[in-house]
C-alpha cells in the first residue's frame, strides 16, 4: 500500500502515523491512518539526543511500513517547533528542544535511503490540516490561531499556508496589545501571548485564587460557576485576544478564524465572549466566522502527512514537465 510517514515533533513528545494513499489528492480529503505511534522526545538528554531520536523513530516507521504494507513509505513529512527554514529543510532554532541550525531534511534523507522529506513549522503544519480537512475545509482564506503555552498563527490561502519571506508569517502572539506591559521573551513588552495564552491565563488565575497549581482549565471551570475573580481574569484575557485578532483580521481579512489549543477546550466559555468582543471592535472590517479547531492534537501529524503528499505531487509534476 502506498503511504507516507507523518511525524509531529513537540516539546515533550513525538506523534507519528503512516498515512494512506487517498491523502495523495492535492488539497484532498482526510486520509486513512493505518498505523500510529508516539515517543518521548528525550529533550532532557540534550538536542543531539532529540535529533537522533527523530531519526531512529522515522527509521522504525519506515521499517514497519515496509514489513506490513509491502513497500517503504514514499515520502516523509515532519513538523517541528520553533523557527524553521522550510525551503532549505533546516530546523533553525527551538528554545524547547535546544537546537540550532539542524539540517533535519538532509539527515532524514540520508538515514532513510534517499527518501524525499518535507519539513514544516508545527503551527503552520497544523493550520494546513485544519484548513484542508478540518474546521476551515472549503474556506479560501483562514487564520488558524492555537492558544497554548504561547500563541502563534497560520495564514491559509487557497489550500496552502503562507510562511512569509523569512518564515515568520503568522506570529500573532507577538503583536503588542498592551504597550509597556510585561516583558516578553521575544524582547518586546505587552505581547498578546503574555495575556491570552493558556500559560498566561494559568499564571493570572493562580495569582488571583492563591493556588500556585491552578491552571487555565481551572479558571474556565470557575468562570462557568460564576466566580467573579475568575470572570475578571478570563475577560482580561478575552479582551487582549480580541484586540490582537482584530489587528490580524484588519491586515489579513480572513473568511474564517479558527481558534485551537488548550484554551479553546473551554468551548463556549471562550467562544461566546470572544465573538462578542471581536464584534464590538470591528468597524469597517468584515466579521469572520469564528470557529473552534476540529482536529485537536492530531492536526500537526495530519498536516505533516499532507506536506509529504504535497511534496510527492510536486515531484511528479516536475518530472512530467518538459
Amino acid at each position: 500500500m502506498r503511504h507516507v510517514i507523518a511525524l509531529d515533533v513537540g516539546g515533550t513528545g513525538m506523534k507519528a502515523a503512516l498515512a494512506g494513499a487517498s491523502g495523495a489528492a492535492p488539497h484532498g480529503e482526510a486520509h486513512p491512518v493505518p498505523h500510529q505511534a508516539r515517543r518521548p522526545t528525550g529533550r532532557e538528554r540534550g538536542p543531539d539526543a532529540v535529533v537522533e531520536g527523530i531519526l531512529d523513530f522515522a527509521a522504525e516507521l519506515r521499517a514497519y511500513g515496509e514489513q506490513h504494507f509491502g513497500e517503504p513509505a514514499a515520502a516523509v513529512g515532519v513538523a517541528v517547533p520553533g523557527i524553521v527554514d522550510e525551503e532549505r529543510g533546516i530546523a533553525t532554532y527551538s528554545a524547547n528542544l535546544g537546537w540550532r541550525d539542524v539540517p533535519l531534511r538532509q539527515l532524514l534523507t540520508e538515514r532513510l535511503g534517499g527518501m524525499p522529506v518535507a519539513l514544516g513549522h508545527d503551527v503552520r503544519t497544523g493550520g494546513l490540516a485544519e484548513g484542508r480537512i478540518g474546521a476551515g475545509k472549503g474556506t479560501d482564506r483562514f487564520l488558524f490561531v492555537p492558544l497554548g503555552t504561547g500563541i502563534a498563527g497560520a495564514i491559509g490561502i487557497d489550500g496552502r499556508v503562507e510562511a512569509g519571506a523569512h518564515g515568520f508569517a503568522g506570529e500573532i502572539g507577538h503583536i503588542v496589545v498592551r504597550p509597556g506591559g510585561p516583558a516578553c521573551p521575544c524582547g518586546q513588552r505587552g505581547c498578546l501571548e503574555r495575556f491570552a495564552s493558556a500559560a498566561a491565563v494559568s499564571e493570572a488565575w493562580a495569582a488571583a485564587c492563591g493556588d500556585p497549581g491552578a491552571d487555565a482549565a481551572d479558571c474556565a471551570k470557575a468562570v462557568a460557576s460564576g466566580d467573579p475573580n475568575a470572570v475578571r481574569v478570563w475577560q482580561e484575557a478575552v479582551d487582549a485576544l480580541a484586540d490582537g485578532l482584530v489587528t490580524a483580521l484588519t491586515l489579513l481579512d480572513p473568511r474564517t478564524l479558527i481558534i485551537g489549543g488548550g484554551l479553546a477546550e473551554a468551548g463556549e466559555t471562550l467562544f461566546t465572549p470572544l465573538r462578542d468582543a471581536v464584534r464590538r471592535r470591528v468597524t469597517f472590517q468584515k466579521l469572520p466566522e469564528i470557529v473552534p479547531a476540529a482536529l485537536g492534537d492530531t492536526a500537526g501529524c495530519l498536516g505533516a502527512g499532507l506536506l509529504a503528499w504535497d511534496l510527492l505531487d510536486h515531484i511528479n509534476r516536475t518530472e512530467v514537465t518538459p
